[in-house]
């Protein structure tokens, strides 16, 4: 197997949400090669001044955060797919799922609608945006297995979230996974999670 890239995924939001200087930290501290944020906002985008690296924010429609990714490594602004959407749409902004490309593998970072079916939805429109090796991984707003055509579940098992639930999921069609944990939380609600995944 090739050298295991290490991702990192943190849903920032909660009241003021993780400030940059939170984020350089988890960085110093664990090195990733990845590190993918939700309910991210836009001044963020000073992080690479911290740390170095690249970053991008990709808006999400009428609300004030969005999806975002840092790494050490030059990987482009990536691409979006719009996601299947609430039956009451005036009510629930539509979501997109960022997709980006890491070492030739798919790396699609969500935040996923809150209905269990919808969310389900979302997963398979992702499924059949990707080809080959891909990492699903964010806070997929999941209660229970998630079944998946040709994808394992491999993230944590422990709670991501402070009310001792388990939100975020990393899914993987192609490669293996070799270590998965929940990293301290901080000032958001959710708690990051970290995987170190290579090719099977």
């Amino acid at each position: 197997m090739s050298k295991p890239i290490k991702v990192i995924s943190w849903n920032l939001w909660h009241r003021g949400g993780a400030l940059v200087g939170d984020l350089a930290s988890l960085i110093d501290a664990e090195q990733p090669d990845l590190l993918l944020m939700q309910e991210a906002k836009r001044p963020l985008e000073a992080l690479p001044q911290l740390v170095g690296g690249h970053f991008h924010w990709q808006e999400m429609q009428r609300r004030v955060y969005g999806l975002a990714f840092w790494s050490p490594h030059e990987l482009g602004e990536g691409h979006s797919v719009p996601l299947p959407i609430s039956p009451f749409p005036l009510r629930v902004p539509p979501r997109l799922s960022q997709i980006l490309k890491l070492d030739g593998i798919s790396i699609a970072n969500v935040h996923l609608s809150h209905g269990q079916v919808l969310n389900r939805r979302q997963l398979r429109t992702i499924a059949e945006a990707t080809h080959g090796p891909t990492v699903i991984i964010g806070d997929c707003n999941a209660v229970g297995p998630i079944l998946l055509p040709d994808f394992s579940e491999v993230g944590p098992r422990d709670p991501t979230h402070k009310l001792k639930t388990r939100l975020d999921r990393c899914l993987v069609r192609g490669l293996h996974c070799s270590s998965a944990r929940v990293l301290p939380r901080g000032p958001s609600d959710h708690h990051p999670i970290e995987v170190l995944i290579s090719r099977a």
